[in-house]
Formats: C-alpha cells, sequence, structure tokens
C-alpha cells in the first residue's frame, strides 16, 4: 500500500523528456563495461571494412587499367587480391552484424527491465489506465523500447561510419579529379577539388528537397503506430470477453467496432502512401541521376587526357560513395522518420510514467490535498473527515469516522454508486480523488478482494497464492485450502497450467480467491462484494471459515446482502454526497 500525500513529487506540464536521456542510461549503467566492448568491438570492424572499401577503390583502377592494356601478368595476381579483400570483408560484415544484434538486443532487454520496473512502480501503471494518460503502454514498451535500441545503435554506427567513409573517400577523389579551370569574365578560374564540391553540392541538394517532401511522414508514424496498437488491443478484448459477446449476440456490433478501428489504419495508411509515393519519387529520381551525374562531371577533363579510363572508374566510384556519404540523411530518412516517431512515444511515456499523480494534483478533487494516506504505529485503522468523490470534483459520499480495530467485522452497505467500492480503493490507496486522511497501521498484512480477482495465466497453484511466488506455500498446504473452499476437484491440478479467468466459473473464482486468504492470513481483509457469485450456503461457509481461521483479523465487507450481516459486528452506511468539497 502507498501513501497518497499533496507532496507526491509530479513533473511540470512542459517539462521535455530529450532524445538523450532515453538513451544515456544504458551507457552509464552497470552493463557499461560490456556495452562499450562490444561498441568499441563493432565500430573497430566497421573502420576496417571502410579500409577495404578503400583498398577496393585502388584495386578497380588497376584493374581496368589492366583490363584496357591487357596485362595478362598482372590480372591473376589482382584477383588473388580482390579474394583476400572479399573474404575479409565478408567475415568483418558478419561478425560485425553479429555483435550488433548482440548489443541491441542487451539494450533492449535492459531498457525493458528498467521500464516495467518504473511502470510497475508506485502503481503508476494503475494511474495511468485510471486517468488515460497513454495509450497502449504495453506496445511502448515491447515494441518502442526494441525500436529505440536497435535503430539508435543502426543509426549512430552507420553515420559513424559514413563519417569515416566521406574523410577517405574525400581525400580520394580530391588527388584523382584534380582541378577544374573554368572561364569567368575571359579569366580563367581553378575549381581545385571541383568532384568533391559537385558532391556535396548534389547531397545538399537532396537532402533539402527530401526533407521538405518526406517531413509529415514523422507525425504520420506517430499516428501509425497509435492505430495499429488500438486495432491489436480492440482484436485481444474481444478473444478474451468471447463468451460475453456470444452471450449478448454482439457480433455485429464487434464488427463494426473491429471495422471502425481498421479503418482508422487504413486512413492513415493512405497518408502513408500519399507521402511515400512523393518520397520515392525523388529518392528514385535523385538515385538515377546519381549514376550518370560523376561520370557527366568528369568526362571533360577524361576526353582531355587527364587521366585513364581505369583511373575514370576509379573516380566514379568514389565519387559515389562521397556523394553517397553526403546523402546519408537522404538515405536514411526513412529510419529517421520511424526512429522520430518512436522517440517522441517513449518521451510522452516516461513523463507520464514519471508523473503518474499529473492529473491528480490538478483535479478539482483534491483541491485542499486529496486523500491522505498515514502509515502509523498503532494497532487500528482509523479515518478522519474522509469526503470521497469523482476526478472532476464531483461530490461522491461523507464517510463518518470509523475505526476499525484487530478482530473487528465491518459491513458496509449503501445503494449502487454510492461509493462503497471507492472507498475500498481510497483504504488501498489508490483513490486521492477527495478529502480527509486514512491513517493504517505500518506493519499490517493487508488484503483486498474484488468481486471479480485477478487470475494470472500459469499454474494453479501460482494462481492460489497470487500475489506471492508459488513456492512461498507447500503443495499440502495449497491442496488443504483448496480442499476446505470447497475446490477439491481442483487439489490434485496444482503444477496444471491454463487460463483460470476461463476455466473457472465465477463462483469457483471467488472460492479460489477465499482459499488465497487463507494461505495468506492477512491482518485486514478487505472484501469487495466478494462472494456475489456464490450461494448463501457456500458464502456462509467462507465466512465461518474467516471467522474461525483469522480471528484477530479485521475484515471489512461490500455486500447488499442482508444475510451477511450474521457475520458482522458494525456496519457502515454509505450515502451519495449532495455537496460538493469545497474549493
Amino acid at each position: 500500500m502507498t501513501p497518497n500525500t499533496a507532496s507526491s513529487p509530479v513533473l511540470p506540464p512542459d517539462e521535455k523528456v530529450s532524445a538523450w536521456s532515453l538513451i544515456k542510461p544504458y551507457w552509464v549503467s552497470e552493463e557499461r563495461k560490456t556495452a562499450w566492448a562490444l561498441l568499441i568491438a563493432i565500430i573497430v570492424m566497421n573502420l576496417l571494412i571502410v579500409w577495404i572499401n578503400v583498398r577496393l577503390n585502388r584495386w578497380s583502377a588497376d584493374f581496368y587499367n589492366a583490363l584496357q592494356t591487357k596485362n595478362v601478368h598482372d590480372f591473376p595476381h589482382l584477383l588473388m587480391v580482390f579474394s583476400g579483400l572479399a573474404f575479409g570483408f565478408i567475415i568483418l560484415a558478419v561478425y560485425g552484424r553479429y555483435l550488433r544484434q548482440m548489443l541491441g538486443f542487451r539494450w533492449r532487454q535492459w531498457l525493458t527491465t528498467r521500464y516495467l520496473n518504473e511502470w510497475l512502480h508506485d502503481s503508476a501503471f494503475y494511474r495511468i489506465e485510471r486517468d488515460r494518460l497513454a495509450d497502449n503502454p504495453d506496445q511502448r514498451i515491447s515494441d518502442d523500447l526494441q525500436s529505440l535500441a536497435t535503430s539508435t545503435l543502426s543509426l549512430t554506427l552507420d553515420l559513424l561510419s559514413t563519417i569515416v567513409t566521406l574523410v577517405s573517400f574525400m581525400t580520394i577523389l580530391w588527388s584523382l579529379a584534380g582541378a577544374l579551370t573554368v572561364s569567368l569574365g575571359g579569366m580563367p578560374v581553378q575549381i581545385p577539388g571541383y568532384m568533391v564540391w559537385a558532391a556535396a553540392l548534389y547531397a545538399v541538394v537532396g537532402s533539402v528537397i527530401i526533407q521538405k517532401v518526406g517531413h509529415p511522414l514523422v507525425s504520420i508514424n506517430y499516428q501509425a503506430q497509435k492505430v495499429e496498437a488500438d486495432f491489436r488491443f480492440g482484436l485481444i478484448r474481444l478473444r478474451e470477453n468471447a463468451e460475453q459477446i456470444a452471450f449478448y449476440n454482439g457480433m455485429e456490433t464487434e464488427k463494426k467496432n473491429t471495422h471502425s478501428l481498421f479503418g482508422r489504419i487504413r486512413d492513415n495508411w493512405w497518408q502513408v502512401m500519399k507521402y511515400t509515393k512523393r518520397l520515392t519519387f525523388v529518392t528514385a529520381f535523385y538515385g538515377q541521376i546519381a549514376i550518370i551525374f560523376p561520370l557527366v562531371v568528369a568526362a571533360p577533363r577524361y576526353f582531355a587526357g587527364a587521366f585513364t579510363f581505369g583511373v575514370l572508374m576509379q573516380i566514379s566510384s568514389a565519387f559515389g560513395t562521397v556523394s553517397d556519404s553526403f546523402s546519408w540523411f537522404i538515405n536514411s530518412y526513412g529510419s529517421l522518420v520511424e526512429w522520430r516517431a518512436t522517440v517522441n512515444r517513449l518521451r510522452e511515456f516516461k513523463r507520464i510514467v514519471h508523473a503518474p499523480r499529473l492529473k491528480e494534483s490538478v483535479s478539482p478533487a483534491t483541491a485542499h490535498g486529496g486523500i491522505n494516506l498515514h502509515f502509523v504505529d498503532e494497532d487500528k485503522l482509523t479515518t478522519e473527515g474522509l469526503q470521497l468523490a469523482l476526478p472532476n470534483g464531483n461530490p461522491l459520499s461523507r464517510i463518518r469516522d470509523i475505526a476499525i480495530k484487530p478482530g473487528s467485522r465491518w459491513l458496509v452497505r449503501g445503494p449502487s454508486g454510492s461509493g462503497k467500492s471507492t472507498l475500498m480503493r481510497a483504504l488501498a490507496g489508490l483513490w486521492p480523488f477527495g478529502d480527509g486522511s486514512i491513517d493504517a497501521p505500518v506493519n499490517a498484512r493487508m488484503m483486498f478482494i474484488p468481486q471479480v480477482s485477478y487470475m494470472p495465466i500459469g499454474t494453479l497453484k501460482a494462481a492460489l497464492t497470487y500475489p506471492s511466488s508459488a513456492d512461498t506455500y507447500t503443495d499440502d498446504e495449497c491442496r488443504e485450502a483448496l480442499i476446505t473452499c470447497r475446490l477439491s476437484e481442483y487439489a490434485d491440478r496444482l503444477q496444471e497450467s491454463g487460463h483460470w479467468t476461463r476455466i473457472l466459473s465465477p463462483g469457483e473464482q471467488q472460492r479460489l480467491a477465499g482459499a488465497r486468504v487463507l494461505l495468506h492470513k492477512p491482518d485486514y481483509l478487505f472484501l469487495d462484494e466478494a462472494t456475489s457469485a456464490l450461494d448463501s450456503e457456500n458464502e456462509a461457509r467462507l465466512y465461518h471459515l474467516f471467522t474461525e481461521r483469522l480471528p484477530q483479523a479485521a475484515i471489512v465487507s461490500v455486500a447488499h446482502r442482508e444475510s451477511l450481516a450474521a457475520f458482522h459486528d458494525e456496519t457502515l452506511d454509505v450515502e451519495r454526497s449532495g455537496e460538493p468539497i469545497a474549493a
């Protein structure tokens, strides 16, 4: 249980989360030595690949010159040199990619562990869902973190390799192409390294055009990730609630809903197609021109006899490499667009996870600090001036001051919608909206049993012992609890795995929750319509068991059945309040 206090840290609404703040933590974490060792190894391999490409560029001049002069003597040697360089390139490319994948997954694994811990810490996941602060957190943790790790690594290493390649081949191109002499106003002007300037100008013009045409794809890709996740979540909901939908004969409605969700994907995809078509036109045009452009630029000096055909091919190859290096932005634009959309989603998610109480802080219902939960050195749970409200400030109910002592039995009654379940949330520290204070014993073990208990997918024993791990209790203890709660047919199925929410009937699920209580033996037990699916005999049996086996435990029950009054000695009536909480 976690206290809700007015002093809980909240990020200011305008505080930004930078892309660097998402990337940096892994590289200074406890895994930094392994991460940097792998990164350095990958960089060294990339540099060796650049060196091989430089050697192949020089080799191409000798090779084409040998072909032009029909030099039979050097031809076999040149083939052997090529074979050695090609073999080295293959080994480096294979293991470079292998290590890159290894580093990418280790980074993703570290990020996933960290984000899961932050998401589950202090019930942030509950507040995000309750207040609808972020859509599809599951997708952001599973897909976006993978994309962040792999895309960031790929783009960074490619950029580093591109810079090294650019410097290496610029030197080659500058020295081979020489200077171009042009006449300006009758005066001869020399342009040293003119091929390098031509490649740079070509790439800059192309980059500007690409950015102008493709920029809308950033927001479109961001939206694409959202609508895809919404559609997938809708299908999961359909599958998980198949029986209820079938009972209601709601197939036509579900068809409309799923078609509507897919319609958003379709509309977004048309936008993707529209801008991708424009972008493809530009990049294809740019790529085709790049094939002939260096030969056209170098042709005047070649026809003037400044260099041989082999050197022309070497210049053409070097120009292509330099142009590609200058065009890194163009060639990586699609990846950059997806990376930017991923970063934007993770920045938003990280900010919300670290400020899960943002909506609480600005809610009219917390104008006086909200409901404060304190842990005190006493043996009873007390409330003082407790007022429950909705997040928008509308009043829900006023709760009279109560003191729940060990061994006491409280029955909470009231009409539907009066705030009985909300009171349970407030006592659990999950509902800050309202006013007043709750003092709870600091070392007390508290257990809240809702009307529909959570059943994890896995072994029956794990479902029974939840939230403790399966090995906390022996098989004999678990079997005894099941038999006591009239689930003897499941006593020998503890190690059987399944989706127990679907396997067990509602009544069986509530009896299993009762068996959980017998295993955990809490000091304070809160039951929110936890026996509503049981017949009166089984309900009475469970309450007899709780009374007999937990004599010192305080039990607070939310229920509508009058028959339960016999098992309680105190009553708390909850009525809707008509007075708003004063601001």
